[in-house]
């Protein structure tokens, strides 16, 4: 019999990362976090003591529990990418919004299994939020209480409200103007809350947010989140993301996904 894995154990374990990570971060919001820049050309790419010490606290709890489980973090790196089971790790998605004091950054915790994302976690722990789920269900973890996610569901493009990080940073000239035709399209639209925006198409909030350039930390997280709310990821044309991010469109709805690509699609990123 082919082996499955138990995400009932994996999904106590994620919890446990996540309470790790936030131990590691709290301390240092809204205090002094040792801010770097990595260092990029003509790109603000911050760093903080947070990120490292959150990212590094979770591999010590992987290792310790499932050494032959591989890593694939943002700070620190691979280590055994091609193994059974994956964590890919985001320790602060956000980092700029951490920096600036506002509460909605994010810690991405996902599980590959195989190569594919089955089990995720978009944690905010100042606000004391967990958003945790895989294909058969999604809950949201507050102050001592659980409860289901629903994304929102019949909601047209005109009536949506959608949301992206920051459009003139992030997007190409051609994808700016995709942005721009979806947002004159939407009752409203959000910049600026990076994967929490995720957690909100999760809890049925927002109804779409698309984003370009993302790593695998980035989304894989997201996207058993979303399965399990009743969501839906893609990339730009439409097809499941690929394992190293670049353009990804999240709906809490099919219909309203697809009004979003006809829009997107002049902008989609051809086929690897």
């Amino acid at each position: 019999m082919a082996r499955s894995p138990d995400l009932e154990a994996l999904d106590a374990l994620l919890v446990e990362l996540n309470r790790a990570s936030a131990a590691a971060i709290l301390p240092l919001f809204r205090a002094e976090h040792g801010l770097e820049d990595k260092g990029r050309p003509g790109f603000f790419d911050p760093v903080t003591e947070a990120d490292r010490g959150a990212e590094a606290a979770i591999r010590a709890l992987v290792a310790e529990r499932h050494p032959d489980h591989g890593v694939i973090g943002e700070e620190y790196g691979e280590d055994r990418p091609d193994a059974e089971f994956v964590w890919v790790i985001d320790p602060i998605d956000g980092t700029r919004a951490f920096i600036a004091g506002l509460p909605v950054w994010t810690t991405l915790i996902g599980m590959r299994f195989r190569g594919e994302p089955v089990l995720g976690s978009i944690g905010q722990p100042y606000l004391g939020e967990l958003f945790i789920g895989h294909a058969g269900g999604a809950r949201l973890i507050s102050r001592g209480s659980s409860r289901p996610l629903a994304t929102r569901k019949g909601v047209p493009l005109s009536g949506a409200i959608i949301a992206t990080t920051d459009p003139e940073a992030c997007f190409s000239p051609q994808e700016l103007d995709a942005w721009r035709r979806l947002r004159a399209g939407a009752r409203l639209a959000r910049l600026g809350c990076d994967a929490y925006a995720y957690a909100m198409v999760a809890a049925g909030a927002l109804d779409l947010v698309v984003e370009a350039g993302l790593k695998a930390w980035d989304i894989e997280a997201a996207i058993p989140v979303l399965a399990g709310a009743g969501g839906v990821v893609t990339d730009w044309r439409g097809e499941a993301v690929a394992g190293a991010g670049g353009q990804v469109a999240l709906a809490g709805d099919s219909a309203l996904l697809a009004e979003a690509l006809y829009l997107l699609a002049p902008a989609a990123s051809p086929r690897p």
